[in-house]
């Protein structure tokens, strides 16, 4: 298995992101991140082979950057969900949260269909290798505080204020 790794630059600093042989995207790592390995490390330890190749990671580059510069509120390329039929149900709950808004974990227990998971959906998000790309930036407490982020709340709340920021943009300039 080959993963093609490439850097961005995002609101929250430099992404490294992985793609497979397909373009899907497989990995994506905050730079800036609190902890955990480098993602080529976490790549090489689940078997794959890292390369660099610009052509097969341009797509991905090019959304992230979209995103970026307040240019993308979604994105359309694939990805390679792994996880539990529990983890994928959340992560997908999550790709349906808009741009700049956020959800609790209760809420997104509740469209799921399983009130009280809560912890269940936060142990979802905290197994999301794709941030940003699945937005488990945008799911928060009950009480309005931002919970956790596995990159460090620093980043959360960057990402948070960029999509504010870009929403607002429009009515500052009277559009």
């Amino acid at each position: 298995m080959n993963a093609y790794v490439d850097t961005v630059e995002s609101p929250a600093g430099p992404l490294a992101f992985a793609v497979d042989e397909d373009g899907a995207l497989i990995r994506l790592h905050f730079m800036e991140s609190n902890h955990g390995p480098a993602m080529e490390q976490e790549l090489e330890d689940e078997g794959y082979v890292v390369q660099a190749d610009e052509a097969r990671t341009a797509p991905v580059r090019r959304e992230l950057s979209e995103y970026a510069a307040g240019r993308r509120t979604t994105f359309d390329v694939p990805l390679a969900l792994a996880g539990s039929e529990w983890q994928k149900a959340v992560w997908l709950e999550l790709t349906r949260i808009p741009y700049g808004e956020t959800r609790s974990y209760g809420e997104i227990a509740d469209s799921l269909g399983r009130p009280g998971a809560a912890r269940a959906v936060g142990r979802a998000n905290a197994t999301n290798v794709l941030p940003l790309v699945v937005p488990c930036h945008r799911v928060i407490s009950a009480d309005g505080t931002l919970g956790g982020f596995n990159g460090g709340l620093h980043l959360k709340e960057r990402l948070l204020d960029h999509e504010r920021r870009v929403l607002a943009e429009p009515a500052a300039n009277g559009s």
